[in-house]
């Protein structure tokens, strides 16, 4: 595999398991030196020995996304340990109810999922960018969903705040849009991840009836062009949300 990423420093949020563990993953084969945020302990450490047995080179920091001093706190720890941050993937985000119409939603589910989906993803991209800026170059890219774009019915929390998360990319990627910082998003439909496995089978069924492949994506796959936004040669677009949905987008 090439190294597109030799002497880059990434930071990966949600990387204990599922999409962030796989685009760290594929980010350190191809060279680049990996900083895993998740909330997780145990499994962060999982993953970082795990990458680290494969060669890698990784180093965990256990953050909550939603809580402005961590994250301020963790990205100067980066910033202080390697000197620069050169990419942000930011993958960390939870689902919360499904199968629940917003007349039976509970305002306190909403303000969780508001809190890590939208907020968490605020604060991330704002640390980062302060670093970035110092430098003026970076690349930064946001995980949003198609449920952002289309909404799914009965995850009113989860459509509401991946739509937030759009509307950031677009408005921060034009706040540096005359610099080398790029700023974009990624809308995956049904990814197969441990995150999933609290979605009813109801729900289930009716997000694969949307995807024209009939299937879920893999992590792979996202990671695969996760790994094309952040990289160099994606050098002319900027607050774009691309689109990883086996045809679901319409737009």
């Amino acid at each position: 595999m090439n190294k597109r990423f030799e002497n880059k420093i990434a930071i990966v949020t949600g990387a204990a398991v599922g999409i962030g563990k796989a685009v760290a993953q594929r980010l350190g084969k191809e060279g680049a030196t990996l900083a895993l945020f998740d909330i997780n302990a145990g499994l962060l450490q999982k993953a970082v020995d795990e990458l680290e047995q494969e060669g890698l080179h990784a180093r965990g920091y256990v953050v909550d996304v939603g809580d402005e001093s961590r994250v301020s706190e963790s990205v100067m720890e980066v910033e202080k340990q390697w000197g620069k941050i050169d990419i942000l993937v930011h993958a960390a985000g939870i689902v919360g109810p499904t199968s629940t119409k917003i007349t039976a939603f509970a305002a306190a589910d909403f303000d969780n999922i508001y809190r890590i989906n939208l907020r968490g993803t605020f604060l991330m991209a704002k640390a980062t960018l302060m670093v970035m800026e110092k430098s003026g170059v970076g690349r930064i890219l946001l995980i949003a969903s198609i449920a952002g774009k289309e909404g799914n019915p009965g995850m009113v929390g989860y459509s509401s705040t991946k739509a937030g998360v759009i509307g950031l990319v677009k408005g921060i990627a034009k706040e540096f849009a005359t610099t080398r910082i790029l700023i974009n998003g990624l809308a995956p439909a049904l990814i197969e991840t441990p995150m999933n496995l609290s979605t009813s089978k109801e729900q289930l069924e009716y997000m694969v009836s949307k995807i024209p492949m009939h299937r879920m994506g893999t992590v792979e796959e996202v990671a695969a062009m996760s790994c094309f936004i952040v990289s160099d040669e994606n050098s002319f677009s900027t607050g774009f949300i691309y689109d990883i949905s086996g045809g679901r987008a319409t737009y």
